[in-house]
């Protein structure tokens, strides 16, 4: 394995592991100390690369990295040109499963690092990592909005994935076409929900001339044509 060049290149080498002791010691030290050991990296620097005193948080930088490495993986399973000719809808759905596969078998993890993400300190950094997913999912679904769609895409996005990512943690569904029933569903639901609310804004910000007038509507229907 390639020697990590630098701080942030090291963390992200030992998230996928740290995740996996996470399951059984939490976002600690343990786990990094773990990590390090599978790695074979010494770990006194592994430990220095999650310090206490690091932006957020030790807890908080473990999580990040594996953020960033669940980033990667979506990105290398799921490349923009993979997407290319289909429906909006399904770029962001398998976008969604490429996050969700890429954490599999980790779901005691996960949910451990959304609860160490609601805590009122974190919420604030919880909450610029959730855009960093939703804009990283949207830019390679294709989206090139600079206006407010800019935002309310991602906004609307990171709400839903949060959502389906708590559900995914605790789903132990299965159906013929394979496990996670309910969270498929669930997902499904609601990227049909943002669809509808992308339509509806469409027709409401729409030029004022391609818009049926309020006025004349309600004067047909008191003086209908005869």
């Amino acid at each position: 394995m390639e020697e990590p060049q630098t701080l942030e290149a090291l963390r992200r080498q030992l998230a996928p592991a740290i995740a996996e002791a996470a399951t059984f010691d939490g976002w600690s030290p343990k786990a990094v100390a773990e990590a390090a050991r599978l790695a074979g990296v010494d770990p006194e620097l592994a430990s220095y690369a999650f310090r206490a005193d690091s932006a957020h948080g030790a807890q908080m930088a473990m999580i990040e990295a594996w953020i960033a490495h669940v980033d990667a993986e979506m990105a290398r399973t799921t490349p923009a040109a993979s997407l290319v000719g289909l429906p909006i809808r399904e770029r962001i759905r398998r976008l969604v499963m490429a996050r969700l596969d890429a954490v599999a078998g980790r779901e005691e993890a996960l949910s451990r690092a959304l609860a160490v993400m609601a805590m009122p300190r974190n919420v604030l950094a919880a909450t610029r990592l959730g855009w960093r997913s939703a804009d990283a999912m949207w830019r390679l679904a294709g989206d090139t909005a600079t206006d407010y769609n800019h935002y309310t895409k991602r906004a609307t996005l990171g709400a839903i994935y949060a959502a389906t990512l708590k559900v995914f943690a605790a789903d132990t569904s299965e159906d013929a076409t394979g496990p996670k029933a309910e969270t498929r569903a669930f997902l499904d639901r609601r990227i049909e929900g943002i669809m509808r609310f992308e339509k509806t804004k469409a027709q409401l910000f729409r030029p004022r001339e391609e818009r049926i007038s309020l006025v004349r509507l309600m004067g047909r229907l008191r003086y209908p044509a005869r």
